[in-house]
């Protein structure tokens, strides 16, 4: 099996055909020039996991979105998975006694969505690992067949209209050095879920929403547990805003 080398020159769904067809267990690894690793993770040609680097949907936003739990039990929930560093959807079937199938079934719109967003990147490196870990929670069990994620997939990338039919749309450009090679700022732009370049109003409106979140005096019912939780995630938090508005 040989995939190419740059997401340009294929797309998301020629490349999830292949290993599919191929039965392949291991990570679809999409490694972006500004520093985002995004990858897919397959257990016979089939979905387990998931994981895009930046701010999608989380599960709680998934069920909020339809109507399928109540916003206090959301709330409380993930109050007590970010204490005990529990999955989310594990707290809510187990401790919160949510309808395992309405949990399953969002986990995998959840995967969906991740594809959706890393369909919409225009280059990144093209890897498949066999020995990356699976992340937790992985769907090992049952994972996504192809039909769940193969139709409606773009093919064979559009090309470009020009004096070579043959040239590929080209590859976005990188970033700046200091966004490509330094971790601190690499690692803050992903806690906030922003791109990295993103403009000072965007990256206080991501600080905004995460602090309305985590901040432990907005939630006044939390256990003591669960308020030191929240205390790490706000630190946390604070230091990536800090990190890219000094």
């Amino acid at each position: 099996m040989q995939l190419p080398g740059r997401l340009r020159m294929t797309t998301l769904g020629d490349l999830l055909g292949t290993l599919h067809r191929a039965d392949a267990t291991g990570a679809l690894e999409l490694a972006e020039d500004r520093g985002r690793v995004h990858r897919v993770h397959l257990a016979g040609g089939r979905i387990a996991a998931v994981e895009f680097d930046g701010a999608a949907a989380t599960l709680g936003e998934i069920l909020r979105a339809e109507g399928s739990v109540d916003e206090d039990t959301l709330r409380r929930s993930l109050l007590r998975a970010m204490a005990s560093r529990r999955l989310h959807g594990e707290v809510l079937v187990c401790d919160f006694k949510q309808a395992a199938a309405v949990v399953d079934a969002a986990l995998r719109r959840q995967m969906t969505v991740r594809l959706q967003r890393i369909e919409q990147l225009v280059d990144a490196q093209v890897l498949f690992r066999v020995t990356v870990r699976l992340p937790r929670g992985a769907l090992m069990e049952a994972p996504l067949a192809a039909k769940d994620f193969l139709p409606g997939r773009r093919r064979a990338r559009a090309r470009v209209a020009g004096p070579r039919s043959d040239a590929f749309t080209p590859a976005a450009p990188p970033a700046s050095a200091r966004e490509a090679y330094d971790p601190h700022r690499s690692s803050a732009w992903r806690v906030l879920g922003v791109a990295p370049g993103a403009d000072a109003t965007e990256i206080k409106r991501a600080y905004r929403r995460l602090a309305r979140s985590c901040h432990p005096d907005l939630h006044p019912e939390a256990t003591d547990l669960e308020r030191r939780a929240l205390s790490e995630r706000f630190s946390v938090v604070t230091e990536a805003y800090r990190t890219l508005v000094a």
